[in-house]
C-alpha cells in the first residue's frame, strides 16, 4: 500500500529545506557546487525534483513556481542549470527557454524540460525553443540524474552547433501553432 505523502505549505517547506539545509556560510569547498533552479507551479513535484537532484551531486537548488517569477530568480540567483516544466501560469517553459537563449549573458545556461507533455511535436517544440533535453513526466531518477550530467558539460560550441543543425532540420510536422510567440492576441478595440 502507497504511503501518504503530507502535503505542506509553501511557508512550512521552506521552513523544512532550511532546517534540512547545510550550513555553508563558512564553507571553502562550496565552490565546487554547482546552482540549479527548478520551475514548475506544483510544489509537490518541485519537492521531487529537488530531492532527485540532491541526491544526484553536489548542488545547491532554488526554486520557483511559475514562468514569470523563474526569470526573476534565475536573474537574481544565475544558476547553473534551470528544469523547467511546460505548463505554468502567466509564462509557460517554452518561453522561459526563449528568453534564456534570447540574452547573450544567459544564452549558453543548460537547460532540462521536465513535462507532463511527451508528444514528439511537444519535444521538437522544446529543443526548437533551444533547450538541451525535454524528459517526459513521470521520470526515472536515473534520467534526470544522466541528463544533468551531460547538459553541464555541453560547451557553448556544441550548443550552438545543435542549434543550428535543428533550424536547418527539415521534421515534416506544422509545429507553428505550438511554437508562437506565447503573447495573446491583443483586441484591438482594448489598446484604443
Amino acid at each position: 500500500m502507497a504511503e501518504a505523502v503530507p502535503v505542506m505549505s509553501s511557508a512550512q517547506q521552506v521552513s523544512v529545506s532550511a532546517h534540512n539545509a547545510p550550513d555553508t556560510r563558512n564553507d571553502t569547498h562550496n565552490d565546487a557546487r554547482k546552482k540549479v533552479l527548478i520551475i514548475d507551479d506544483s510544489e509537490m513535484v518541485v519537492e521531487y525534483i529537488r530531492h532527485v537532484v540532491l541526491m544526484a551531486g553536489p548542488y545547491d537548488v532554488v526554486v520557483a513556481y511559475d514562468g514569470v517569477a523563474g526569470l526573476e530568480t534565475f536573474y537574481k540567483e544565475h544558476p547553473d542549470c534551470v528544469i523547467v516544466d511546460v505548463m505554468m501560469p502567466r509564462m509557460d517553459g517554452y518561453q522561459v527557454v526563449r528568453c534564456i537563449r534570447g540574452d547573450a549573458a544567459s544564452a549558453h545556461t543548460p537547460l532540462i524540460i521536465l513535462s507532463a507533455l511527451n508528444e514528439e511535436a511537444d519535444q521538437l517544440t522544446g529543443l526548437l525553443s533551444g533547450v538541451d533535453e525535454y524528459l517526459a513526466k513521470p521520470f526515472k531518477p536515473v534520467t534526470l540524474y544522466a541528463a544533468l550530467e551531460r547538459v553541464m558539460n555541453i560547451t557553448p560550441e556544441e550548443r550552438v552547433h545543435r542549434l543550428e543543425d535543428l533550424a536547418a532540420a527539415d521534421f515534416g510536422m506544422d509545429i507553428g501553432a505550438d511554437f508562437g510567440d506565447g503573447v495573446d492576441d491583443v483586441d484591438e478595440n482594448e489598446s484604443k
